[in-house]
């Protein structure tokens, strides 16, 4: 597999998870996403607003068209859960939609992400790089939090397995998203 194609899926499957997190925290109460917990951020409203903004900063960046700081004001920008999930889901479909364009040239070129004290400049592969792992981790702690709610947790530690029996347990995650195995695996 390319470099561009494993970008490509991992667009895919960030999509995909954020789709799984986000369809088990809309069950939830608006108390239950508002209210406090023990993670790097204080509720899982917080920290699904912090995942959002860092991909509008990362994502921007990645387009030619970085934010800078103004990805981060104000740091919640969608307190209301619907208004969230719209905007992630739109984020995710701008990250699919560039990976899709990318090439050898393009994963090696210059990203400039304005800091508040330097001009940060990266190579386009090691910002995708940086802001997969970043979804995951932020990820991981809104699963963590779903926790302690009345809501279980989705699985979210799978990569898309080409088995047939893995591919029909995100089969209906994929068609509700517009998805499917052959789109992913076929650009």
């Amino acid at each position: 597999m390319t470099p561009e194609r494993t970008f490509i899926a991992q667009a895919y499957n960030n999509a995909w998870a954020n789709h799984r997190i986000l369809k088990a925290c809309a069950m939830l109460s608006e108390g239950e996403l508002a209210g406090p917990r023990v993670s790097f951020f204080s509720s899982i409203i917080h920290t699904l607003n912090h995942i959002l903004t860092v991909d509008w900063l990362y994502i921007g960046a990645l387009e030619g068209n970085c934010p800078g700081s103004a990805a981060f004001d104000p740091e919640i920008p969608y307190p209301a859960f619907a208004d969230l999930a719209r905007e992630q889901r739109l984020a995710d479909r701008r990250l699919i939609d560039h990976c899709r364009g990318l090439t050898p040239e393009t994963l090696g070129a210059e990203v400039r992400i304005p800091r508040k004290t330097h001009m940060q400049v990266e190579r386009a592969d090691r910002i995708l790089m940086h802001l997969f792992q970043h979804q995951i981790h932020h990820r991981g702690q809104v699963h963590a939090m779903l926790s302690g709610t009345s809501v279980k947790p989705p699985q979210l530690d799978e990569f898309f397995p080409a088995d047939p029996a893995e591919q029909a347990l995100r089969a209906n995650d994929l068609a509700e998203l517009g998805l499917t195995e052959s789109i992913i695996w076929s650009e």
